[in-house]
């Protein structure tokens, strides 16, 4: 990438930072992250940072499942063994 097309990428940034004012809501800047994404990244650059994204989802539900089965295990441990019932006659 040459300097011209450094310097029109920057000024393209700019634009697009000036449409969104600081102050909107949530999703209207989800929208402009994503349509600078478009703007910048090829397909191909979205497709691996989508499928990275996923994997990171996936490991972070990978290490609460860990814990959560912990915790449960702890608890069932800490639960009294169950009453046996003895029929007298």
């Amino acid at each position: 990438m040459d300097d011209q097309e450094t310097a029109n990428l920057l000024a393209r940034m700019e634009a697009l930072e000036r449409r969104v004012p600081a102050t909107e809501p949530r999703e209207s800047m989800e929208t402009a992250f994503w349509a600078v994404m478009r703007n910048l990244f090829p397909g191909e650059t979205r497709k691996h940072m989508k499928a990275a994204g996923r994997e990171q989802l996936l490991a972070a539900r990978s290490y609460l499942d860990h814990w959560i089965a912990k915790m449960d295990e702890a608890h069932e441990e800490e639960k009294p063994a169950p009453h046996e019932s003895i029929a007298v006659e």
